[in-house]
């Protein structure tokens, strides 16, 4: 069985349009099923083959003089060393699609292709699967909630039932594609990850540390990044804590949120958020064993808003476009008074999510209520203050079942839209 990706379409076009493509993404996150199945008649070496690294290393050149073009080369971040003799292939003659590329550690190797590849590769990422993947759905723009996407959108909504057990299960195609347990797969995925991308690159000694470190951040899913407060659980310096960070986020495991703020915003806070890239992966370092146990505890929120923002991202990764700069949250310093339950209560001024596009600003408040109200978009209110930007429909993203304007600039819509 095999889930069609969202991205093979574009991946098609880049390809015919570049000297080599580079498809980066976390550990089996099906980047080489993507590329044997798009490319079936294309020879396929992997560099997990110790004894096919090892030629590669010892004789790059003579190496990318006997391999066919095209050819796909996985985990290529094993073999760093080919990649100025790609390059001189590249260049050898006029042709495209010479070779297709995977990497799963995606920041040093995207450095790595641009410094040797610039202007002959095309970089694509892929993540898990999205719930369009899941459930067959063939619209493949990236969400903003403009009235021209929610026109389209609406032809192909498909109920995204079971969204509890979704989250808990995760995003890693195996696990939708073959029956093998969720516990014996992400057992499996750590001790892979901690031996075969994580050992060498932090020179890892202490593997209960580091796994302690993992569950630490998996708990702090969808809260604001504090340093201090993890280096205090784990045991180990701030120091430490800011390296191994950095080391989830190359490797495709986590996402850092960064603040939306302008001079405009004086009050904003310029602290991250934190997000695991698989809500499966952050249910099993916690220690949430099954879907029922997590909708109804304490970090369902948190959990359901990771899923919608990984969502919103794929979205954009599916389409082939950078989000980077396109996606922030917002909070301020102030303090906001609400009326709870008949009371004025004091909450965070803050905005799950902000999507910037064409200078206009679209806030959205993230919810696993199915009673939304007008209220949740308080907040929003505080874009008007930014007087360069424009601010756009805002959204409350719920598990309300239906499509409810509350005002005319504000639109309760249901998961199915994303």
């Amino acid at each position: 069985m095999y889930i069609r990706r969202s991205i093979t379409d574009i991946l098609k076009r880049r390809a015919k349009n570049s000297r080599c493509i580079l498809l980066t993404g976390p550990r089996q996150i099906g980047k080489s099923t993507l590329l044997k199945k798009t490319y079936p008649d294309v020879k396929y070496y992997t560099f997990d083959d110790k004894l096919l690294l090892t030629s590669a290393t010892d004789d790059p050149k003579l190496f990318m003089r006997n391999l066919p073009k095209p050819s796909v080369l996985d985990e290529v971040q094993y073999a760093k060393e080919l990649f100025p003799y790609i390059k001189m292939e590249c260049d050898k003659d006029d042709r495209y699609e010479n070779y297709y590329l995977t990497g799963s550690q995606s920041i040093k190797l995207i450095e790595k292709a641009q410094e040797s590849l610039a202007g002959r590769v095309s970089i694509l990422e892929l993540q898990g699967l999205s719930m369009r993947e899941i459930k067959g759905v063939s619209f493949n723009k990236h969400f903003v909630p403009t009235e021209e996407y929610i026109n389209e959108r609406e032809k192909e909504i498909k109920p995204y039932d079971n969204i509890w057990k979704i989250i808990h299960r995760g995003s890693y195609p195996e696990l939708y594609v073959t029956e093998r347990e969720w516990v014996d797969f992400y057992s499996s995925y750590v001790r892979t990850y901690l031996e075969r991308d994580i050992r060498d690159e932090i020179g890892l000694r202490d593997e209960l540390t580091f796994t302690r470190f993992l569950t630490a951040a998996a708990a702090r899913t969808g809260q604001l990044l504090n340093y201090a407060n993890l280096s205090e659980e784990v045991g180990v310096t701030q120091a430490t804590i800011k390296n191994w960070l950095s080391v989830l986020e190359k490797t495709g495991i986590i996402y850092i949120l960064e603040p939306y703020y302008s001079s405009h915003l004086t009050r904003s806070v310029k602290t991250p958020k934190i997000y695991f890239r698989d809500t499966g992966l952050a249910c099993y370092l916690s220690r949430w064993n099954s879907c029922e146990a997590l909708e109804h505890s304490a970090v369902a929120g948190n959990m359901f808003e990771t899923f919608v923002i990984n969502e919103i991202i794929k979205s954009y990764i599916n389409e082939g476009l950078d989000y980077r700069f396109s996606v922030f949250y917002y909070r301020g310093k102030d303090k906001k008074k609400v009326r709870q339950n008949g009371e004025t209560v004091e909450t965070e001024n803050e905005i799950d999510l902000i999507l910037e596009e064409n200078g206009i600003l679209y806030p959205i408040e993230i919810k696993k209520s199915a009673n939304p109200t007008k209220s949740m978009a308080d907040a929003f209110d505080v874009l008007d203050k930014d007087v360069d930007k424009q601010r756009g429909t805002g959204v409350i993203l719920c598990l309300y079942d239906n499509k409810l304007f509350l005002k005319e600039d504000l639109v309760v819509l249901p998961i199915e839209y994303l």
